[in-house]
């Protein structure tokens, strides 16, 4: 006895045509039951009386298909997979078999490859209970810039030990990986090295959608209550005419973190075969290969072809360093000297502008790890203190007069009474008409 095995739409099928065959139904009915035409249902009836139910059943199945991998071709992909690729996933897997190998072939193809060697298990689908609108693409290029870092092992500690920070900008309307860079943190002063190389080479874009991590957002309870208080990089924003917008969840940023998702399934892998190791080479890396790469296969072309970044002017460019840095304000003491990270400055005589004591000035802490002072615009001359400055010794009389204060009653002293402050009291006396006697005048 041979056992058939049937779909419910070949069953379905298989008891319309017997209805059609005992004549409880015409051709036209049956074709309408079956959503065929009327010649399709004809030929059907006639491979069921020829050759029963498996009339119904299509003559390739259970056959080997022509096209199928050799054994020898379907061997050196499994040898491949398990040597280079083993934790690679289906798509890239294959895109690699291609680019260095030359064995093109349907990731479909390698997925089940890779699912029969236990290299890859195949993901369940997960219902999301929150409901999150689909908001679309921006129209045009340079509109809205995602911008995020993350920490990963990227280089999974062949050299540089831990986890380092990639940071990256997508634009929105277009997917386009536009800058990318790694860093040892997510610092102010990596972020402002990031973005004044994007603003020298892309120039100024009108949005930047970020998270509400701190170098990004004022995350304390005062920032709430006082709006002024802004972070480095919204005050550098600010002056760059730079709009900004923090996220309030990941999902809401969507493409960047999408973005990540991708870079750390692929661009680890990239890495380890180009054996890169170092934060330096990966940057070059990430310049001269693996961006150009990245966009010429997943981005798109946006609905406008205008370029919405602005480029910046002779001016802004000169100034553009003094903006993108960490900026702190200090006190000019009465030696015309301040301190700023456990070091002393002394501002020379020969200034710009003029400065006084009590002044307030700003120290720019920039990304090249140089210091620059500014006053009312101004920059001001200024050299490094080997050591604190010493304090002024004061004359021996004011010590000796400061000293004797200090020794003696602090209290105010009341003359003697030889004194010739005391030696003539006025007496004022009252008649009894209510009139006042006062002395003599007396001439000295």
């Amino acid at each position: 006895m041979t056992l058939i095995t049937m779909s419910k739409k070949e069953v379905s099928r298989y008891e319309v045509i017997k209805r059609l065959i005992r004549q409880e139904i015409n051709g036209t009915r049956a074709a309408g039951l079956l959503h065929l035409s009327v010649r399709q249902v004809r030929r059907l009836k006639i491979r069921v009386k020829k050759h029963g139910v498996k009339g119904l059943l299509h003559e390739s199945r259970g056959k080997l298909s022509h096209n199928r991998l050799s054994e020898e071709e379907r061997g050196e992909i499994i040898q491949l997979l398990h040597q280079h690729y083993y934790d690679f996933g289906p798509t890239f897997a294959s895109e690699k078999l291609f680019e260095d190998h030359h064995l093109k072939h349907d990731p479909k193809t390698i997925r089940q490859i890779m699912v029969d060697e236990e290299l890859w298990k195949p993901k369940k689908k997960e219902n999301g209970s929150i409901h999150r609108q689909w908001r679309e693409r921006k129209s045009a290029y340079g509109e809205m810039i995602q911008f995020d870092g993350s920490y990963e092992h990227w280089f999974e500690d062949r050299e540089e030990s831990g986890e380092v920070c990639l940071l990256a900008a997508i634009d929105d309307a277009t997917g386009r990986l536009v800058r990318a860079g790694f860093t040892s943190h997510e610092g102010v002063l990596p972020v402002f090295d990031f973005w004044q190389k994007y603003l020298e080479v892309h120039g100024r874009p009108r949005l930047i959608y970020l998270d509400k991590f701190s170098t990004y957002h004022q995350n304390q309870a005062t920032a709430f209550e006082n709006g002024s208080t802004l972070t480095q990089f919204q005050r550098a924003m600010a002056e760059l005419r730079i709009e900004t917008i923090p996220a309030n969840s990941p999902q809401a940023k969507g493409r960047v973190e999408r973005l990540f998702g991708t870079l750390q399934d692929r661009l680890i892998k990239e890495l380890r075969l180009a054996d890169i190791s170092t934060i330096e080479s990966a940057n070059q890396f990430l310049r001269e290969v693996f961006i150009p790469k990245f966009n010429t296969k997943f981005a798109v072309t946006p609905r406008s072809a205008v370029n919405l970044h602005q480029e910046l002017g002779v001016r802004e460019r000169s100034t553009l360093s003094g903006i993108l840095s960490k900026q702190t304000e200090r006190t000019v003491q009465n030696d015309f000297t301040f301190a700023f990270k456990n070091q002393w400055y002394q501002l020379t005589r020969e200034q710009r502008v003029t400065v006084c004591k009590k002044d307030k000035v700003i120290v720019e802490e920039r990304t090249d790890g140089t210091v620059h002072i500014r006053s009312r615009g101004k920059y001001l001359n200024y050299q490094a203190l080997p050591q604190r400055p010493a304090r002024q010794v004061k004359p021996t009389w004011i010590l000796a007069a400061s000293d004797a204060v200090q020794a003696g009653n602090n209290s105010p002293k009341r003359p003697a009474l030889s004194h010739p402050w005391r030696r003539h009291q006025l007496t004022i006396s009252k008649t009894k008409s209510g009139h006042f006697n006062f002395p003599p005048s007396r001439t000295f």
